[in-house]
């Protein structure tokens, strides 16, 4: 069985993401203290008293606000509270009561699941007396806590866990003979979407999940925190990573435009391939080659997705000429794929699932040691080193020691005399027998001492 959700909702700047934080034991979601910080739905995991379940932090709730983007949030909060079991509705113990918090709670009565009414920023016994006031909400029950203290926080997650249906119970010692849950199972491919504002990002990994997953807006910069969905397509998990709008630098003016681009590298990091969105009617930028050759140097699996096709006029020569300033542009990305599409319309999205699973086939493919040292042999055949201080540089022989990415060790006598463009050359004669479409390789050049 699935294990239970759990969604905390609340207005913007109570506390939401902090006790998402302590719930999960980790600085997934953003904190910062102004209102409007996070804004897709974050997924994590929390495990209490032998019971697991997902937690989800949403945007700020504002029902009665005509703000888009607050609009936005309160359709993601909306989906979390559908979705859930249980919901956690968190107030602010410090700013008291307020009009809104009477609105949610009028909501909340017509939800039938168990719904725990929380008083946040409540930091020791002497504090407790600040949720008196709550009470003329009309709710049976009142949970005072510190989301940020942890104080009296291991009360609200026994009652949670009470709450909850069977399925998320921790199995300490399967039966003998059992395999454990997820035993035999692949690990899921890790896809990281990256790219500049208000290219698509948010978009395209909606189309994939066939949801509003996460925020849509016309507006640069709507996405803040890295967002993990995980989805089993044609018998197969992965993993979507939508991140944040990477600026440049110099673009840069809110401190919390800062913890997005470095959540959005560190999930690029994280992934298994990167899918850079590139803006047709824009085209290419000086901005895409900088996230492209993070990609590159991080080792990550990558895919060129051309997104807005639709909107471009086109002739038969098109595509030609714009693959060709594609190469121009990001030469060091010229093993990627390329594909054009459009995330509004559907126009050929089908293809990205297809060349991930392409792509990752080869970021993690071994190839036996004889066959790297016969192409090895017949590239110094046709084109040796260049000497070093007068004397040969001998290749003796190549291994594979690693994937992701592909990465292999070159023994030879002078390691120091291998020029960049003579690993080049060997890349690109292991590359024109063996493919490795999509995925950066290694090459390492040693002494056969070291």
């Amino acid at each position: 069985m699935s294990k239970p959700v759990v969604a905390i909702i609340g207005r913007p700047n109570v506390g939401k993401s902090t006790l998402f934080n302590r719930l999960t034991g980790k600085r997934t979601a953003i904190i910062e203290d102004f209102p409007g910080v996070t804004r897709d739905r974050i997924y994590g995991e929390c495990e209490w008293i032998g019971q697991r379940f997902t937690v989800v932090d949403t945007g700020g709730l504002e029902p009665a606000s005509k703000d888009q983007m607050l609009s936005l949030m309160r359709e993601q909060t909306q989906i979390a509270v559908e979705e859930a079991d249980a919901i956690v509705f968190l107030m602010d113990g410090r700013e008291g009561l307020v009009p809104s918090d009477y609105e949610v709670v009028e909501l909340l009565r017509k939800v039938q699941k168990p719904v725990f009414y929380v008083v946040n920023k409540i930091d020791a016994p002497k504090h407790e007396e600040r949720i008196l006031e709550f009470y003329k909400l009309g709710v049976e029950k009142l949970y005072p806590i510190s989301a940020e203290h942890g104080y009296r926080v291991d009360e609200l997650l026994d009652e949670i866990c009470n709450s909850l249906p069977a399925g998320g119970a921790v199995k300490h010692e399967p039966a003998a003979g059992l395999p454990e849950e997820g035993e035999g199972e692949t690990e899921p491919i890790k896809i990281a979407v990256v790219g500049r504002p208000n290219v698509g990002k948010s978009s395209l990994v909606n189309y994939l999940l066939g949801e509003k997953r996460v925020l849509v807006s016309e507006q640069p910069g709507t996405t803040r925190d890295s967002v993990d969905t995980e989805v089993t397509l044609n018998h197969r998990r992965y993993i979507l990573i939508d991140t944040a709008g990477i600026r440049r630098k110099s673009r840069i003016d809110q401190p919390i435009e800062r913890y997005s681009v470095v959540r959005a590298f560190r999930s690029l990091e994280r992934s298994d391939v990167a899918l850079l969105m590139i803006d047709a009617v824009e085209g290419v930028t000086d901005q895409d080659a900088r996230i492209a050759g993070r990609a590159h140097e991080m080792g990550r699996g990558c895919i060129l997705v051309v997104n807005k096709w639709d909107l471009v006029e086109k002739d038969d020569t098109t595509v030609g000429r714009y693959v060709e300033a594609l190469r121009d542009h990001l030469k060091y990305l010229d093993y990627a794929p390329i594909l054009f599409v459009s995330a509004l319309t559907g126009q050929r999205v089908y293809k990205i699932i297809e060349t991930v699973d392409a792509v990752f086939a080869e970021y993690t493919k071994k190839v036996p040691t004889s066959e790297l040292n016969q192409i090895l042999e017949v590239s110094v055949k046709n084109y040796p080193p260049p000497s070093f201080h007068g004397r040969h540089v001998k290749l003796f022989y190549t291994t594979q020691v690693g994937v992701k990415p592909p990465t292999f060790i070159v023994f030879c006598n002078y390691p120091q005399a291998i020029h960049f463009s003579y690993r080049r050359y060997l890349e690109n004669r292991i590359r024109e027998h063996l493919g490795f479409v999509g995925t950066p390789l290694r090459l390492i050049f040693r002494s056969r001492r070291e």
